[in-house]
């Protein structure tokens, strides 16, 4: 079995030995895919920036797995998938703890420039999914108050969340996105904020987009902020990928080059869930004499190393500005902010995706509450509790 694999995909190459030999595990460029090197493969794991459709496998007459390593799946030609009964997996979740902490470290950072009180913000959440949900869960665990936007999940009678109108949302202080990108149906995303959302935003509002830069009319909003308006902007996704409407830039507040989900656990959970979905797939479809183990041998666990900072003791009441301090040791945006702005130019959007600096998530790091300490928040906001 021949496996084919985008190089930036944590840890497959150990998940995936399972089912080949090292020699039919083969990495490659997601952007630069072409259907000469998918030819032979058995299988193709991709991630987000790779277009898989028929022009890309119809040389291919063996292929019967295809999985992306993803939340999204706009990439993906499923209908395609499905006619040449290819089976077909994504990685729902994967990242969303990831994105869900870029959105609570930009917001520390932003409540520190501004002298904002976070406990008396509202935040509209549009997007109810993944995502959407984790993001929820820790703004709970803060006691900041937020409203969620899906009339999708609003119309699932098995979800019992209390949904608001879109525009109840986009009167909320902080906006932030997370949704796919849909072009045609019922509730399309694309350009979802055009002008006119967006010239109805007030002064005072912060926008945050950690979804897909079609989401937004990006022209729009640099012809807002021209005017002088003051809406503070968090940008980590762009329209028109890999390419970047550079004079955008100036007027965010914080920039980054798609790497909100971009944390080791989140990339790597990724690779997990289509190791698992692959295991499944070959014990119960596959024709094959690929013998596998009775239960899938590795788990994430088996390959994480220790955070830099694996342990901290709380010695003080939780308040804000602990919270400040214990987001940054973890994850301070405003390093990728930084990286962006000073090596965009010289090295392009996908070179910063793929060398992106390691960066962990909360639950990495394990949090001890002294005596003193009687808020248990840090361990609801996603830091390990000391067993």
């Amino acid at each position: 079995m021949k496996i084919l694999f985008d190089e930036n995909m944590p840890y497959a190459k150990e998940f995936f030995s399972d089912f080949c030999k090292a020699g039919d595990l083969v990495p490659f460029s997601g952007r630069d895919l072409t259907a000469q090197q998918v030819i032979d493969a058995d299988v193709l794991l991709v991630r987000s920036i790779t277009q898989v459709n028929e022009a890309l496998l119809k040389n291919n007459k063996k292929i019967c797995f295809v999985g992306t390593a993803t939340i999204g799946m706009d990439h993906i030609d499923q209908a395609y998938l499905a006619k040449r009964n290819i089976a077909f997996h994504s990685a729902p979740g994967c990242n969303a703890i990831s994105v869900a902490e870029y959105v609570i470290s930009s917001l520390v950072v932003l409540a520190e420039r501004y002298l904002l009180d976070l406990s008396k913000l509202s935040v509209g959440i549009v997007g109810g999914g993944n995502t959407g949900t984790r993001l929820s869960e820790k703004l709970t665990a803060l006691n900041i108050q937020h409203k969620i936007c899906d009339p999708l999940l609003e119309h699932n009678k098995q979800d019992a969340r209390v949904f608001s109108s879109l525009n109840e949302v986009l009167n909320c202080d902080v906006i932030s996105l997370h949704v796919p990108k849909i072009i045609d149906g019922d509730y399309p995303t694309y350009h979802l904020l055009n002008e006119e959302r967006l010239n109805n935003l007030k002064e005072n509002q912060i926008l945050i987009s950690a979804c897909r830069g079609e989401v937004i009319d990006n022209k729009a909003l640099l012809a807002l902020k021209k005017q002088g308006h003051g809406l503070k902007v968090v940008l980590d996704v762009w329209e028109g990928e890999p390419e970047v409407l550079i004079p955008l830039i100036e007027h965010t507040e914080i920039a980054t080059a798609h790497i909100a989900g971009y944390s080791l656990e989140g990339k790597a959970r990724g690779t997990e869930m289509l190791y698992q979905a692959l295991y499944d797939y070959i014990e119960k479809y596959h024709n094959s004499n690929i013998k596998l183990n009775p239960k899938p041998k590795y788990q994430l666990v088996n390959f994480l190393p220790p955070a830099n900072i694996a342990a901290i003791k709380l010695n003080q009441e939780f308040n804000e500005v602990l919270l400040n301090q214990l987001v940054k040791m973890v994850y301070d945006v405003r390093r990728d902010d930084a990286i962006f702005r000073q090596q965009l130019s010289s090295q392009g959007f996908d070179s910063l995706r793929k060398n992106y600096p390691i960066r962990r998530e909360f639950s990495a790091v394990q949090v001890t509450l002294s005596s003193n300490t009687l808020s248990d928040v840090p361990h609801r906001l996603g830091f390990k509790k000391h067993n």
